[in-house]
């Protein structure tokens, strides 16, 4: 029979937070695949895990994977960790994963650490619908294709940053987000965690003075569903009576659906747009 592929949590700081759970299935692992050996061997060493290891990292994803696909086949048990948190999590576990899942292999994956979560509770804003974006990409295009897509969002949105690129990140967010409550929250359950509960035109300020030290994420609050209404009826009452109904009637629709929905855009009743209608036909 096939091993299994166990998705280990590690802790994202504090080594505390690591489960009973995860030890045992460390222990008990025929070959634990690792994201940095050297950083890993830390973390098994602390808690006297002789268990051997392997590298899996973003470089070899995809050719490693198949070499542990082999390895699973032969019945070999495997715990994938990551540098801190959660396998699969912005990280390259998620491919081994999809192969795994293509060739039928099991896949057990094991509730601990993760660094969104952790930030997405502290930070004061909405916790009940929320998009992880990870690191926002680097490459300038990309980069400016999904700061537009986040304008709208309504959801709280999380986001991945090193120090180097802080002031960057808050820059863009700045210019395509606006002026928006934020969490910063800084080395998560380490020695010198520290949550910043502000404004991102505040904590830029900070942050020109304050050398930014440490791995962040960023919690930002999504754009309120009443904002974007405002700003779709003016654009709609830009337009008038007449321009907005042939909107709708040029799309298909049939003049007493164009009617209701014309209503809607501008917040007035379907009655009103017949009588303003009727008085524009009664004018000409």
């Amino acid at each position: 029979m096939a091993g299994i592929l166990y998705l280990c949590p590690t802790p994202i700081g504090n080594l505390e937070d690591i489960t009973f759970r995860v030890l045992r299935t460390l222990k008990e692992a025929d070959l634990i695949a690792a994201e940095d050996t050297r950083n890993s061997i830390k973390l098994l060493n602390h808690f006297e895990i002789k268990v051997p290891m392997t590298s899996y990292h973003e470089f070899n994803k995809i050719e490693k994977a198949y070499q542990l696909i082999g390895k699973l086949r032969e019945g070999k048990n495997i715990a994938l960790i990551t540098d801190a948190g959660t396998p699969g999590i912005s990280d390259p576990g998620e491919e081994l994963v999809r192969i795994c899942c293509e060739e039928g292999i099991d896949v057990v994956s094991l509730p601990g650490a993760a660094a969104c979560i952790t930030a997405v509770t502290v930070s004061g804003l909405s916790s009940r619908r929320f998009c992880f974006e990870a690191f926002l990409p680097r490459d300038k295009k990309q980069r400016g294709i999904l700061l537009d897509e986040l304008k709208d969002e309504t959801r709280t949105i999380i986001i991945y940053e090193a120090p180097h690129h802080l002031l960057r990140t808050l820059e863009d967010l700045h210019q395509a987000l606006g002026n928006r409550r934020i969490s910063v929250c800084r080395e998560l359950t380490k020695r010198h965690e520290e949550i910043l509960r502000t404004s991102i035109e505040d904590v830029l300020e900070f942050y020109w003075d304050q050398e930014p030290r440490g791995e962040y994420v960023l919690v930002i609050e999504g754009r309120s569903y009443e904002d974007i209404q405002n700003e779709r009826k003016n654009e709609w009452l830009q337009m008038n009576l007449e321009e907005h109904m042939r909107y709708y009637e040029e799309k298909g629709a049939a003049r007493k659906e164009a009617m209701k929905k014309v209503a809607a855009d501008r917040g007035i009743s379907k009655r009103e747009v017949y009588q303003m209608l009727l008085d524009h036909e009664l004018d000409d």
